[in-house]
């Protein structure tokens, strides 16, 4: 090869890899990587695809490490997933009846991906793009950010996005998400969509998992899974986790396992964060705890995987994994009553989440 030709090699190279203006002013897509923060036996493997979390590296009580996280072997695989594992989802997580809401006077339609209702942003909500890397410490943290345009699955106004992944000592996962609006009024909600298993993610079910969920009540659903509008109180029903139990343990009530918002108590934490959840998995001795500042968590209990192909040739039944994930209600835009998730020009949304992990 020529040196004329190396060089237009190498800028093409560079160009694909890293995104520059075409001839017709147009910029082409951040590159997708893998970006890893460890500390000591603590891994965690994230991509800017999706702002997703793909694996989370723990030892168990005799010290065997394993991967807890439910995932695929491949960054394509998470581009064409209906499961959202580990993305981050939003412009508004959760569900929107209708795909459409009323905000200071206008009527919004949002674009639909579940019947006539809107899921996670949409069908290319937040976990179908590729985020910019603002920067990376592999012994500290990751700070992923994303521009959502005006009109953008049909949410009103330009909004900036910032999530960062960060280790905090040596076995906190903190997750801070920020979103700031520029120009409109428009509903926000993100939320992180990790499902867990701390077994080991091909260990097979989470239903001997014990779950303390620090929450009196639920927003009930319709048979569309969208709230009703009601506030009710878990007391004496199967959705009662205030005192630890296996999650199996009452599935003889339910319907299709657990996939329902729970009203976090507002007592017991400091000024910032709630504790929302205790997790314990008996064989590894493992525990997950989770604090949060946000009112509700979406407890999901991987309902509908079926038999999914997963990482290092595991396949994924129901209820391999739990996803816990704190949250504003869902629909609040339809639902006065419900605390609100508009965020006005100038204001910033702030959404933290900490996991911290023991085993014994």
């Amino acid at each position: 090869m020529t040196m004329g030709k190396t060089y237009v090699f190498c800028c093409y190279v560079l160009l694909v890899l890293w995104g520059a203006s075409t001839s017709n002013g147009a910029e082409e897509e951040e590159a997708v990587g893998v970006y890893e923060l460890k500390r000591g036996d603590f891994t965690v493997k994230l991509t800017n695809f999706g702002a997703t979390v793909l694996s989370v590296v723990l030892p168990d009580k005799n010290g065997k490490l394993d991967d807890v996280v439910l995932g695929f072997e491949t960054i394509d695989e998470y581009k064409s997933d209906k499961t959202y594992f580990g993305n981050i989802v939003g412009r508004v997580a959760n569900r929107i009846r209708g795909a459409q809401f009323t905000l200071n006077g206008k009527h919004y339609q949002l674009v639909p991906n579940e019947g006539d209702n809107m899921l996670h942003g949409g069908p290319k909500g937040f976990s179908e793009v590729v985020w910019k890397v603002k920067t990376h410490k592999a012994d500290s943290h990751v700070t992923f950010t994303y521009q959502s345009f005006d009109g953008e699955q049909g949410f009103p106004g330009d909004l900036n996005v910032m999530v960062t992944y960060m280790l905090i000592e040596t076995n906190k996962l903190g997750i801070k998400m920020e979103a700031k609006a520029l120009n409109k009024a428009t509903p926000v909600n993100l939320a992180s969509h990790t499902y867990w298993n701390l077994g080991g993610h091909g260990s097979g079910n989470i239903l001997s998992h014990n779950l303390t969920l620090f929450a009196p009540d639920i927003t009930p659903v319709d048979d569309e899974l969208l709230p009703t509008g009601q506030i009710a109180s878990v007391k004496g029903t199967a959705y009662d986790f205030r005192r630890s139990r296996p999650i199996g343990s009452m599935f003889n009530e339910l319907t299709d396992g657990y996939d329902i918002n729970y009203v976090v108590d507002t007592e017991g934490g400091n000024k910032h964060l709630k504790k929302v959840a205790v997790v314990k998995e008996g064989k590894s001795g493992r525990m997950m705890e989770l604090w949060s500042n946000k009112p509700g968590v979406q407890f999901y209990t991987s309902n509908n995987l079926g038999h999914l192909k997963g990482k290092n040739g595991t396949t994924y039944s129901n209820y391999a994994g739990l996803c816990l994930e704190t949250q504003g209600f869902p629909d609040s835009v339809n639902h006065p009553n419900f605390p609100s998730q508009i965020v006005n020009p100038g204001e910033t949304y702030k959404h933290v989440m900490v996991y911290r992990f023991t085993a014994n």
